[in-house]
This record gives C-alpha cells, sequence and structure tokens, in this order.
C-alpha cells in the first residue's frame, strides 16, 4: 500500500514524547534493519526488538510501547494470534502488521484490521531490492509517525469508532476521543443527478470502505461506483472479494477496456491508476502503469480527473480517510465542474489526511462521520441535494 510521502519538517522530540515502537519479528535481519530505521527518525525510539509474538505479549506491560510492528509468521505464537492478547492489556496500542506480498497473508492481514489492527504494511520480498526496501522505509515511518502521534494524543481517553463491518461495534484503538466537528465553509451539493459514485481511501480505508458499502446498495443498485483505496496487488483483489460479500454485489478489481455499468463495483487494483474513459457512448476502464501519483499508485485523484471527461457535472466523490492529500484536487476539478464531494470527518477517521485536505481546500458540500455517509448518500441519490 503506497503512502503519501509529506515534504512537511519533521518535529523536534525530546526523549518523553517520542513515539515508542516495539518490533515483532522473527528475522533478526528485519529486525535491525527497521529498528536502524527508527533510530535515524527524531521523534520516535525502538524500545523493544522481539523474536515472537509471545515475547510481545509477555513483555508488553513492562515496554508499554504506543506501537507495535507486527510480524504475520513467527514460532510459538504468529502475530494474528498475538494480536487480540496484545489488545487485551493495552487497548490504545496501535498496531502494524507486516507481511509479504501472498494472499494468504493479504487475507490474514485484513481480518487482522477487522480485530483491531491499526493497518498494515507490505514487506518487500527482499532487502537487497534497493527501490522496495526504501519504499517501505518510508510508508512504514510515515505510518508510524500519523498513527503514533495520534494514539499519544488520545492515551487519556477511550475512543469510540464506528462499525468496523456490520453488527460489529468495536472500538478501534488509537482513535480520539469524540469531539464537536470544526465549523468550516460547506458548498452546496451540486444541481445535476449524480450519474456515478467516486470513492477514495487509503490508511484505515478497508474498514471505512466495508462499513460503507453495506449501507449503500440503493446508491449501487443505480449508479457504478468506483473506489481507490492504496493498497498492493494481492491486497486489491482479496478486498474486492470482500466488498462483494459485505454489499452483496458485484464487486473486482478495474479491467483494462471493460464498461463500468450500474449495479457493479469496480476497484482500482493495486500497482496501476485506474482512470475513466469514454468508448462510444460507453464509460470503460482505463488502467494506466504510469509513475506514482501524489507517491500513490493506485492514485485517487487520476480516477477523479478522468471521470469528469465522461459524466461532466454528474459525479459524487467521497473521500475517507487517510494519510496525505490525495483526491484534494482531483476534488476541486470535480466540483469546478458542477459535482459534489462529501468527506469523512476528523473524529471518524483513522488519520484526516486526505479527507482533511479537502475539507481545508473548502470542497466540501458535506462532512460527516463514517456511520452518516451512507444515510447521505442514499438520500442524494434519490433527489435530496439538501
Amino acid at each position: 500500500m503506497s503512502v503519501a510521502l509529506t515534504s512537511t519538517a519533521v518535529p523536534t522530540s525530546t526523549r518523553s514524547d517520542k513515539v515508542r515502537v516495539m518490533v515483532v519479528d522473527d528475522s533478526v535481519v528485519i529486525r535491525g534493519m527497521i529498528s536502524r530505521w527508527i533510530g535515524a527518525e527524531p521523534d520516535m525510539e525502538v524500545v523493544a526488538s522481539l523474536r515472537t509474538g509471545l515475547d510481545a505479549v509477555n513483555q508488553l506491560e513492562r515496554i508499554n510501547p504506543d506501537v507495535a510492528v507486527l510480524d504475520i509468521e513467527m514460532p510459538d505464537l504468529d502475530g494474528i494470534s498475538a494480536l487480540p492478547q496484545l489488545l487485551a492489556k493495552k487497548r490504545d496500542l496501535v498496531i502494524i502488521m507486516a507481511s509479504t506480498l501472498t494472499r494468504r497473508n493479504a487475507e490474514i492481514s485484513l481480518k487482522a484490521l477487522s480485530l483491531g489492527a491499526s493497518d498494515y504494511i507490505p514487506k518487500p520480498e527482499s532487502t537487497r531490492e534497493a527501490t522496495a526496501a526504501e519504499t517501505f522505509r518510508h510508508d512504514l515511518i510515515q505510518k508510524i509517525r500519523h498513527l503514533g502521534a495520534k494514539a499519544r494524543r488520545s492515551t487519556v481517553h477511550t475512543a469510540v469508532s464506528p462499525p468496523l463491518a456490520p453488527g460489529h461495534d468495536k472500538p478501534r484503538p488509537g482513535l480520539p476521543p469524540a469531539a464537536a466537528p470544526a465549523q468550516v465553509a460547506r458548498r452546496s451539493f451540486g444541481l445535476l443527478q449524480p450519474k456515478v459514485l467516486l470513492i477514495g481511501s487509503s490508511t484505515g480505508g478497508p474498514q471505512a470502505l466495508m462499513t460503507l458499502v453495506a449501507e449503500i446498495g440503493p446508491v449501487i443498485d443505480r449508479v457504478p461506483v468506483l473506489i481507490t483505496q492504496h493498497m498492493p496487488p494481492t491486497f486489491t483483489t482479496i478486498l474486492a472479494e470482500h466488498l462483494a460479500r459485505t454489499s452483496k454485489r458485484p464487486a473486482h478489481e478495474g479491467i483494462d477496456g471493460e464498461s463500468i455499468k450500474p449495479g457493479q463495483i469496480y476497484l482500482a487494483p493495486g500497482g496501476r491508476h485506474m482512470r475513466i474513459a469514454r468508448h462510444g457512448i460507453d464509460a470503460t476502464i482505463a488502467l494506466d502503469d504510469g509513475p506514482p501519483v501524489n507517491f500513490c499508485k493506485p492514485a485517487v485523484d487520476p480516477m477523479f480527473t478522468s471521470a469528469i471527461d465522461v459524466w461532466q457535472g454528474s459525479i459524487m466523490s467521497v473521500i475517507l480517510t487517510g494519510m496525505g492529500s490525495d483526491g484534494m484536487r482531483g476534488g476541486k476539478d470535480i466540483v469546478a465542474a458542477g459535482g459534489s464531494v462529501i468527506a469523512q470527518d476528523e473524529a471518524s477517521s483513522v488519520v484526516w489526511g486526505m479527507p482533511g485536505a479537502a475539507v481545508n481546500a473548502g470542497i466540501c458540500a458535506a462532512v460527516l462521520p463514517l456511520n452518516q455517509i451512507a444515510s447521505k448518500l442514499v438520500r442524494v441519490f434519490a433527489g435530496d441535494r439538501s
């Protein structure tokens, strides 16, 4: 999963306010590499480097980390088994699952999110591949920085988040207490009836997407739904299968050249941008193997901007939880064409980067908690533009 790498300066920190990280991996090479990377950052520190999930569970209370980078495959106690035991001991612990890009590990990583993990990161197949290792380093450091800082800000209160999936009203660790929504400028919804729903998301997105698609059946039946979630290959394949089960509607990774039809969910495949093109009277998927946009591939902006050539102002877009600002520029273009943007609010977002950028840009017609976005969409597609 690609994460936007910001160019903002890292705040200086004293030892007392550094993000405390516990690295848990049975590979001494991986533990050493991650520990060196973290040790080079001024705002975080490694407080333990452990070989097994059992070591992590037994030593958690003594170590008291803010973040745990947890491998999936380990002896004695693997990551998915250690996860609930760690959260039982420290409910607000931020856990980032780390795994190689296999179908089995992708399934386990997505299951871990439903059990309370905050995020996941794919490990490179070989640390000798410089490009892959550098991408892994940047993504991991950004996740630790954003999620760890948020966890430290919310250690006093226990947060309650929207359900992870239908019927599972389980709090997520690391979320801040609910706060009164900030007063921000709102635009009116576009006057044209939307002909498509576009959704962009990143960190925290898989859980948010599950919650959303479970409740927007009437919208999916009326128009096509296209989603870009920052995710690597294999992971997007699994996510599409989960979206199909949760929504009870067809969902799959977009295929280059295929026609876009109402009643279907199309997910950008990992490692490819998903754009929209017109072929005769049909709207079609156009996959793009170009460079990353906003440091992400797939990225939300290419999907948002390309949709305007097909649907002009008849577009409803939603920007969900995620790091960086991907989706903001494309959202501006959609609004300029006469379409609309809804953003997830800060309290219900795992990271309020992407939706926050859209809100601060003044392009949103609504800023809503995750558990209110679906009902708003159903009303808008039924003709209510208030």
